[in-house]
């Protein structure tokens, strides 16, 4: 297997996953585990290579001509992380599979945690400084909509650690940006090798602060620690998985993975030991002041991030080995404990620790396995953690090896190990308090409920094996540390400049760090046994502000900062809108006049006499449209101005632009259409002051406009792009048609980029028009006074335009698929193949009595993403000749019935096509079905109104029987009652929705 297959596995497990849990429910975690097991032994047979100095690449080309590819590389320090990504993840799929309950619905938590695990192994295999930014991005929205999924008091948390973890991403931009222009390359295996960071002092310097405010944000750095203890309203499972095991390590691997080039940095050094010490001293503090188990946990993972941070700041060798067999202890104790936490709070109904009450006697495997890997978490021998945390003191203790001086050595060694006495301390408090009746201040305070765990019970064997194993491991480890010599060695070397030899045992001998740790141990048991009047000593508030709500008070300032900002805009006075591009146009106007001098005249060949005759049918269409009361007769004006630009594109020559012109031209005069509607039918009466202010000013606007694109535009020939494209197209792609060509042959990345464009305007067109049009306030009077005359009967006054549309929509639909078809030859294409579609579709709507009788049988909004997936997916064919995107011949020489010399070729560019022509569609039928729907009133909506007019609700039992359909197809009794009862609610402006 290779590490491209790798990758691609992780992400086809997504899918597959989905697929599995229609069928299997919450018991898709057994798959997801299975599968990630199975994974992680497939990387297994790297190792033996790994600690032979091989290093395993792949290379996939993207965009060949600008060296952009998918690079991937695997050495020591990737491989440590991958396994911890893989394996522990598998843990806690088997977990999730009896965490949650039967009836939750769990089909988008197996979709966002394996999207995370696709995002973590792409992070730590990129080779690539564009890859490892997308994928560290990637694993910040799979942590937003994991959290945000949690409940009703998810949304805000979820945002504030979105913002923090996204700030920290656009710091990573700016230094991946950086490091791209100084070293000329993206691959981060030659970037770190430059010399630039030995030359560039200034540029190493900020990188190195941007690298770490990045870290900073992702790994719950002080002063950004806040979101990770807030984002404890997530489940269990995640917070086992992104928050302890995973997400938090990446910041912690994107300082490792930077460490070589900050080497002796003083401004590196600085902010990580700095920054590192504060988070683990203060996260021990909160530790201690919190009851609520999964907040000391919380507190506790802040606290040993940051010893990890501390301790990459140190920079020696030693530093950074200790720093890499910690983060293996770390997810082991860590992915137990919060395992752990589930359980508890699933068994016992509580997280508590002054409610929770001998639970040691109902679940006494619970408490072995806190109590394991609490002991690890502490330091205590001979657990797996006691070395880890043995060899970080020892690690503190080598920055006199460094640039540290003894005085400072020992400055952080013993502030490291005051946090690591915290960390013994809420050590005790976890086991103890959970396990053990709770003897602290504030015992069983009225706000609680008395002793909810007392009916709590074992949890089954198949809940707690997944923590189980983790604790286990982290007790056997102990014994055998040195199975990671090699494997840690090879880390080492990755984040150093030197090549290192780590070495790792339980016992060796007397020496300071063990003094230390003995330090550690004795004064933790007194503070364990003193925890009484501990706990009543420290303060439960400290400052009188919480980093939460500074958070908050940001996110919340920054919304109605904005929305005071939009306020200034948000007007009907049409000066206030116009004032910006009027500056602009002036400009324009201004540097068109000054810059080329010479305005021009119309007799040196600019001109044809079909031009002006264009001319004067737009002034026509222009000045009935801004001189007419009637909107009707404005949409109509407007079009007939739209059909003159596209007639003069035809005359240009440009026959795709004024065929695009036509067809957008027709769709919207149906929208339009759609829209009046909704709007009186005459436009509201304005002063002749008014009327003469606008027309001079519009006056003015024209001749500005004019001027500026006369003198700016059409003063040289055809550049040499366009001579290029006109010379090789033929030659480079088998097209005719150049345009159509540039936009899916040689273009197609832009074109994809717009299509997922119209793809998310289409959903918000559906989303502003399910708001906007939600009442039926706007209804204008006059289609009121229709009813009971021969305008009120639309089926009988639609007869002959549906006999014409009979008999028209077959050919529209075959014109359709030939412009889609012949696109590649001449004049064509998806996009306007699409527009003859949509007008098949609102014709469709125009001639139907009723907007319920063409209802659509499918979701219209798939349509659309099934667009943009058929242009995404079929991309990928491309790299058959190496470049996403490229287009490739499927088969040619197929004769064209409108006479290509060539002959028909069939290539991914049509199917790129395709994906424009559904994605056009779906945004076509979007406001079509939405524009075009009658409002409906629920029968309890008209229950809930006649109540409250006194009135006897059994009068209805007619038009409850047809609650939702549209009046023109309701039965006789129905429409007498709906004109009595729905009618009167129209007036009253009350919502159908």
């Amino acid at each position: 297997m290779t590490l491209m297959v790798l990758l691609f596995l992780t992400l086809v497990l997504v899918p597959a996953a989905v697929a599995v849990h229609r069928l299997a429910g919450r018991n898709t975690g057994w798959f997801a585990a299975a599968a990630l097991t199975a994974l992680g032994a497939a990387t297994l047979p790297w190792i033996p290579g790994l600690l032979e100095g091989e290093t395993p690449t792949a290379h996939l080309p993207w965009i060949p001509s600008l060296n952009v590819g998918i690079s991937l590389r695997l050495d020591g320090l990737a491989m440590v992380f991958l396994l911890l990504v893989l394996f522990i993840g598998a843990l806690v799929m088997a977990y999730s599979a009896r965490y949650f309950s039967p009836k939750k619905k769990t089909g988008d938590y197996y979709l966002w945690m394996l999207m995370f695990v696709f995002a973590m192994s792409g992070m730590v295999l990129a080779d690539d400084l564009i890859l490892l930014f997308v994928f560290w991005e990637f694993t910040t929205l799979c942590s937003f909509f994991l959290i945000n999924r949690s409940g009703d008091k998810a949304p805000a948390p979820a945002q504030r650690t979105l913002l923090i973890t996204m700030a920290g991403g656009l710091g990573l931009l700016t230094a991946v940006l950086w490091i791209i222009v100084k070293t000329g390359t993206t691959r981060i295996s030659e970037a770190l090798t430059h010399q630039v960071w030995g030359e560039d002092a200034t540029f190493t310097a900020v990188v190195a602060l941007l690298i770490a405010f990045a870290a900073f944000t992702k790994s719950a750095q002080f002063p950004f620690h806040l979101w990770l203890p807030d984002a404890m309203v997530a489940p269990a499972p995640v917070s086992a998985y992104l928050h302890a095991a995973a997400m938090v390590k990446a910041g912690i691997y994107l300082l490792l993975r930077f460490s070589p080039v900050f080497e002796g940095v003083a401004v590196w050094q600085v902010t990580l030991i700095v920054g590192g010490l504060i988070t683990a001293l203060i996260g021990a503090l909160f530790a201690c002041q919190r009851h609520d188990i999964k907040e000391i946990m919380a507190y506790s993972t802040v606290s040993q991030l940051g010893f990890l941070v501390a301790i990459i700041g140190v920079g020696t060798p030693t530093a950074i080995a200790a720093a890499i067999i910690h983060v293996i202890a770390h997810a082991l104790f860590k992915s137990s404990l919060f395992m752990m936490v589930g359980i508890i709070e699933h068994e016992a109904h509580s997280r508590d620790i002054r409610v929770l009450n001998g639970l040691r006697k109902t679940m006494p495997v619970s408490f072995v396995i806190t109590l394991i890997a609490s002991l690890s978490m502490a330091g205590v021998p001979p657990l797996f953690g006691f070395v880890s945390k043995e060899n970080l003191l020892k690690g503190f203790l080598s920055a006199e090896d460094g640039t540290f001086g003894p005085g400072l050595t020992w400055t952080i060694t013993l502030l490291a190990v005051l946090a690591a006495v915290g960390t013994f301390a809420y050590c005790g408090r976890i086991v103890l308090g959970a396990f053990t009746s709770y003897t602290g201040a504030g015992k069983r305070d009225e706000v609680l409920e008395p002793m909810a765990a007392d009916g709590a019970h074992e949890a089954p064997f198949s809940f707690y094996l997944p923590a189980l194993l983790p604790a286990v491991a982290g007790a056997l480890l102990g014994f055998v540390p040195f199975i990671f010599d090699g494997l840690i060695s090879q880390a080492t070397t990755a984040a150093h400049r030197d090549s290192y030899e780590a070495h790792f045992y339980l016992w060796g001998g007397i020496s300071v760090d063990l003094m230390l740790s003995v330090v550690v141990m004795g004064v933790g048991l007194v503070a364990v046994f003193s925890r009484t009047r501990l706990d009543s000593l420290i303060p439960r508030t400290i400052l009188p502000f919480t980093g939460v709500q500074i958070a908050e008070n940001i996110r919340t300032g920054s919304i109605n900062f904005g929305r005071r900002v939009g306020d200034l805009t948000r007007t009907d006075m049409h000066g206030l809108h116009l004032t910006a591009p009027g500056i602009f146009l002036a400009g324009l106007f201004l540097a068109g006049v000054l810059h080329v001098g010479e305005v021009g005249s119309f007799s040196e060949g600019h001109t044809q006499p079909i031009d002006w005759v264009l001319i004067s049918l737009l002034t026509v269409f222009l000045l009935g449209t801004v001189i007419s009361t009637s909107r009707t007769a404005a949409v109509v004006l407007t079009g007939g101005a739209g059909f003159v630009v596209g007639a003069w594109y035809f005359a240009l020559g440009a026959v795709d632009v004024g065929m695009t012109q036509l067809l957008v031209e027709i769709l919207t005069v149906v929208v339009l259409v759609l829209v009046m509607r909704k709007l009186p039918r005459k436009f509201h009466a304005v002063s002749r002051t008014r009327t003469a202010v606008s027309a001079v000013v519009a006056i003015i606007f024209g001749v500005m406009a004019f001027v500026a694109t006369f003198a700016l535009t059409g003063r040289r020939g055809q550049s040499p792009a366009a001579e290029w494209y006109l010379q090789n197209t033929y030659d480079a792609s088998g097209a005719i048609n150049v345009v159509n060509s540039i936009l899916v042959d040689f273009r197609a990345l832009d074109t994809f980029g717009e299509l997922t464009v119209l793809g998310v305007a289409g959903f918000a067109i559906l989303a502003v028009l399910n708001s906007a049009f939600s009442t039926s306030d706007n209804e204008p009077a006059e289609s009121r006074l229709w009813v009971g005359t021969p305008l009120d009967h639309a089926a009988d006054n639609t007869v002959a335009m549906r006999t014409v549309f009979n008999w028209m929509a077959p050919f529209i639909v075959i014109l359709s698929l030939v412009l889609l078809l012949r696109g590649h030859y001449d004049s064509g294409g998806g996009f306007i193949a699409a527009l003859v579609a949509g007008g098949f579709f609102a014709l469709r709507y125009l001639v139907a009595p009723s907007d319920s009788a063409v209802k659509l049988r499918f979701d219209y909004a798939l349509v659309i993403v099934g667009g943009i997936i058929t242009g995404a997916a079929i991309g990928f064919t491309g790299f058959i000749e190496g470049s996403y995107l490229r287009p490739i011949v499927i088969f040619e020489g197929l004769p064209l019935p409108w006479g290509s010399e060539s002959g028909f070729s069939l290539t991914t560019a049509l199917i790129f096509d395709i994906g424009i022509y559904l994605a056009v569609i779906g945004a076509v039928l979007v406001a079509l079905d939405r524009l075009g729907q009658a409002q409906r009133y629920p029968a309890e909506l008209l229950k809930a109104h006649m109540k409250a007019q006194g009135q006897q609700t059994g009068e209805i039992s007619e038009i409850e029987m047809h609650a939702g359909a549209d009046p023109g197809d309701l039965p006789l009794q129905a429409q007498a009652e709906e004109r009595k009862y729905l009618r009167p609610l129209r007036r009253k402006g009350v919502s159908g929705s």
